[in-house]
């Protein structure tokens, strides 16, 4: 029995194939030049496919350029619409609280209504609302509105005398300045 064919028969000589890259005759200068031609038409090809490729890898790039400013824009409006949401609701909540602190000082917050009082004064402090103005605050058009000058020999800088309404604010925003009577330092030349 021959090995490697399982009926057992020796194989069939077949037509011959020359060995690659052995030949007999060179080839023609028209192979030659098809070949040039095919090898010119391909590495055309490439460059135009690599061009292609570096067009689109510019615009992928400034489209994902675009999409994080655009992102970053409406993630930044819409902080802004929600704390002018809190700033509009607190605002109109400031004669509420200045009632609340009149009350206050004439010893009329008792019972469930100092609890009610308590109880809005932590909301509105949590959403960010800081109360300032106190007597012997030194004068700062920022945040203080004068409603009266008076002069006086005890201070060396216009400093606030009394608090007519506190002023507030969220962050670095004034959301009403206090209204203040102030205390000027006597002139130069009258001390």
């Amino acid at each position: 029995m021959t090995e490697g064919h399982p009926d057992g028969l020796p194989p069939e000589p077949g037509p011959e194939v020359p060995e690659q890259g052995v030949t007999d005759q060179a080839p023609a200068s028209g192979e030659e030049n098809l070949a040039d031609d095919t090898e010119a038409g391909l590495v055309g090809d490439l460059a135009a496919a690599q061009a292609a490729v570096a067009a689109l890898t510019d615009d992928l790039k400034r489209l994902q350029a675009e999409y994080v400013n655009y992102k970053r824009r409406v993630d930044r409006d819409r902080q802004l619409v929600k704390e002018n949401a809190v700033f509009a609701v607190l605002s109109a909540l400031l004669p509420v609280l200045d009632d609340l602190d009149r009350a206050r000082e004439h010893g009329e917050l008792e019972g469930g209504f100092k609890a009610v009082a308590d109880s809005l004064e932590r909301i509105v402090a949590s959403q960010g609302l800081v109360k300032f103005g106190k007597p012997g605050d030194e004068f700062d058009p920022r945040f203080h509105e004068a409603l009266m000058h008076a002069h006086s020999p005890e201070v060396t800088t216009t400093t606030c005398r009394d608090i007519v309404t506190a002023g507030y604010q969220i962050g670095e925003r004034v959301v009403r300045p206090a209204r203040v009577t102030v205390v000027d330092p006597e002139p130069a030349g009258e001390q």
